[in-house]
């Protein structure tokens, strides 16, 4: 176990990680990060995102998240490469057990995330990130303009990416395993009466074509019923099965809804059930999940962080 207890911990580099340790580490707090499975989360997979503001040229995912670090270590940010596999929240100093070592905090931030769900097939790995492959129609759309593309899904988030992607692409096809959506009536409705949009039904994925060429140059797809298949010839593939939170270590302690996200408590989008602990990024956040908006959450965090290390004489 740590002999020194921390002012604060934060759990996670991504947007909102990185933004809480520059807000944390400017308020003299000197922060400790511990980086998990993957420094810098989702966008070090992204060739380039377009819509963080300041860059009106866009810039690459790695160097946006490297650029982040780089300006928490400028004030006194320290990292350490280290998986909470459980915690402790019942007393002060809280608890961080990251295997056989146990970390002590007085407060602590969670932004770890949430891990999209694939499909699995083979090819959506290879050509995952910058090569026609993704989850996320916000943040990618407007590289297929006049482009054909396929969204796997039929829920709400699929029947919304397929609308957006309408404004780029010259057809979306949505690809769904079911003869129906199970998106709410609305959304279905407005899906499947839109003249861009193709609907597949009965048909499941196989495999995304295009691997050794390293760009997605079909989906190939399997119909349930009559077991035939063929290939879309798509551009894109964009899978919007759904988010998975990476809150397991912690759900035990913290409240989380049905789908796993945290549930902060009332009156305040950061604040988590236990005093001094608080939650920021899409580990929290199942509607918006934008590299902006988990920025500003760990700024809230940081803020209500130091603020409460502030009332509690930290």
């Amino acid at each position: 176990m740590s002999s020194s207890v921390e002012n604060v911990v934060i759990v996670g580099t991504g947007c909102a990680g990185l933004t809480a340790a520059i807000y944390t580490g400017r308020a003299n707090l000197n922060p400790l990060v511990l980086e998990g499975s993957l420094p810098g989360g989702q966008l070090t997979t992204t060739s380039e995102v377009e819509n963080f503001p300041g860059f009106p040229d866009g810039v690459d995912g790695f160097m946006l998240m490297d650029n982040l670090r780089k300006q928490a270590t400028k004030f006194g940010t320290r990292f350490e490469q280290a998986m909470v596999t459980s915690v402790d929240f019942t007393s002060m100093p809280r608890k961080l057990v990251c295997g056989d070592r146990t970390i002590l905090s007085k407060a602590v931030i969670i932004a770890t995330g949430a891990s999209p769900r694939m499909t699995g097939i083979p090819g959506e790995k290879e050509l995952y990130g910058g090569k026609g492959v993704t989850t996320c129609a916000t943040c990618d759309g407007a590289f297929y303009r006049k482009m054909d593309v396929a969204v796997i899904g039929g829920g709400d988030s699929a029947a919304e990416e397929a609308l957006f992607l309408t404004r780029f692409a010259s057809k979306v096809y949505l690809v769904h395993r079911r003869g129906e959506l199970r998106a709410s009536k609305i959304m279905a409705d407005r899906a499947t009466s839109h003249p861009k949009i193709e609907c597949v039904w009965d048909s499941v994925p196989v495999a995304v074509e295009g691997v050794e060429a390293g760009a997605v140059s079909g989906l190939k797809i399997r119909h349930v019923k009559t077991n035939a298949e063929r290939v879309l010839p798509v551009k894109g593939i964009f899978v919007a099965i759904g988010h998975v939170p990476n809150t397991g270590p912690f759900a035990p302690a913290l409240a989380v809804d049905e789908g796993g996200y945290f549930k902060p408590s009332a009156g305040s989008q950061v604040q988590s059930k236990v005093a001094g602990v608080y939650v920021a990024g899409d580990c929290a956040d199942h509607v918006y999940r934008q590299a902006i908006t988990a920025a500003g959450m760990g700024c809230q965090a940081a803020i209500e962080a130091e603020r409460w290390l502030a009332e509690h004489d930290a």
